[in-house]
This record gives structure tokens, C-alpha cells and sequence, in this order.
């Protein structure tokens, strides 16, 4: 099978849209393999953390893009982990810290250069689903299936609250709701693959809506993979 015939369902959204939830299940159902790319950035984030990198010097971001060494593979519950030059950082990806790293370096252009032929590399036989912003738009704009999540702020806000306060930390909804809007701003301003629905993508509001029920609804779309 060429690189081109490998079929790709693309899954964009903001944060707190449902993505990484409801990807990896479609991953699972359909036998496909699974692409968190909002991983890679984080992974570039923490490790630019440990190095000392001030997240304003782009060149030296750009350089960690291309040095860190980024693997995944699951835990002996079938959860994903994600190593970051040979240590297992997923805890620390999970933080809101690593997330607006990440949302500040996926604004620099050459990173997301770096990074593109990285998660392009992960399209493989039998099929791949791609969970990030610019999936359907710019990694894979040929994709056979494009899905947009989306959920208001307020919801995606107590999604993340609920998270992290199982997770014992200690943050406030009204502190994640202002993060959250300013998050979607910065990612829908950015000058480079800015978070937006591909033109023939599928619109999915999954506010007030079961994992089980997005996830039928995103199985339907596939052609010839109806739930």
C-alpha cells in the first residue's frame, strides 16, 4: 500500500473539545494507529524547560524541535506514555505549564516545520487517526475523513477542572475558563496553520454530549467503517 492510499481521519478542535478522548477510541475500534501531535509540542516544551530555553528565543526552540528525542508506547493498562529523551514525561506533559508552553512555541513557523514531516511519519497501514489543530488543514490535507470537535469554553473549562482536581491539583474554574479563551485566541490568531475546521471537515459539538455517542458519530463518518 503506497503512503497516499493509507487512509487518515483527521480530528481537530481547540482544547478540552474531546480529541484525545474520543481519537484514541476511534483508533481502537477502527485497529488504526493514533497521532497526538498536541504531544509533540508539549514534548518540545518540557524538554526546552529542562534545557533552560527562555520561550522567546526562537531559534533556540527550533533547534529543540529538531534534538529532542520524543517516543510512545503504552503503560500495562493500554494507556499511552510519552518519553522525552529517554524519560517518561507524561505526567508532566499533562500540566497546564506544558500546555501553554506548547501554545506558544506551535506559534513559531519553523517549529512547525520541524515538526511536520514527524507526525507526517506516523501515517501507516492499515490507517491512522490524527488528533490535533491543523491535522485536516496542513499534515494531512488529503485526508479521507476530517472531523472539527468543538464545546463551549464553560464546558471544556469544567472538563479540565474535573482532571486535574481527580489528579490532587489544586486550580480554579474560573482561572481555566481565562486560559482556556485566551488559548483559543492565540491559536486562532496565529499567523501560521491557525485552528480552524478544514472547508469539508464535519462540525461535532460534544457539549452536554457521552463519549460513546461522539465517538458512533465519528465511526459513521469513515466510509465503509459505520459503527
Amino acid at each position: 500500500m503506497t503512503e497516499a492510499a493509507i487512509p487518515v481521519l483527521t480530528i481537530d478542535g481547540p482544547s478540552g473539545s474531546g480529541k484525545g478522548t474520543i481519537s484514541r477510541a476511534v483508533a481502537r475500534h477502527l485497529g488504526w494507529h493514533y497521532l497526538d501531535s498536541g504531544a509533540l509540542y508539549r514534548a518540545v516544551g518540557v524538554a526546552a524547560g529542562w534545557a533552560g530555553i527562555d520561550l522567546d528565543d526562537a531559534g533556540a526552540l527550533v533547534r529543540c524541535a529538531f534534538d529532542t528525542g520524543i517516543g510512545f508506547r503504552d503503560d500495562d493498562d493500554g494507556e499511552p506514555r510519552v518519553l522525552v529523551n529517554g524519560h517518561d514525561a507524561t505526567d508532566e506533559l499533562r500540566t497546564e505549564t506544558a500546555g501553554a508552553a506548547a501554545s506558544a512555541i506551535a506559534a513559531i513557523p519553523e517549529v512547525r516545520a520541524a515538526l511536520k514531516d514527524r507526525q507526517r511519519a506516523f501515517r501507516r497501514a492499515p490507517g491512522l487517526v490524527a488528533d490535533g489543530r491543523d491535522m485536516g488543514t496542513v499534515i494531512f490535507p488529503d485526508a479521507e475523513t476530517k472531523v472539527f470537535l468543538t464545546a463551549s469554553a464553560e464546558e471544556r473549562a469544567e472538563r479540565r477542572y474535573k482532571q486535574l482536581r481527580d489528579k490532587g491539583v489544586s486550580v480554579t474554574l474560573a482561572g481555566l475558563l481565562r486560559e482556556i479563551l485566551a488559548r483559543d485566541a492565540r491559536d486562532a490568531s496565529r499567523a501560521v496553520a491557525p485552528l480552524r475546521p478544514a472547508d469539508e471537515a464535519v462540525r461535532i459539538d460534544t457539549t452536554g454530549q457521552g463519549i460513546d455517542d461522539v465517538v458512533a458519530r465519528v465511526l459513521a463518518l469513515v466510509p465503509g467503517r459505520a459503527a
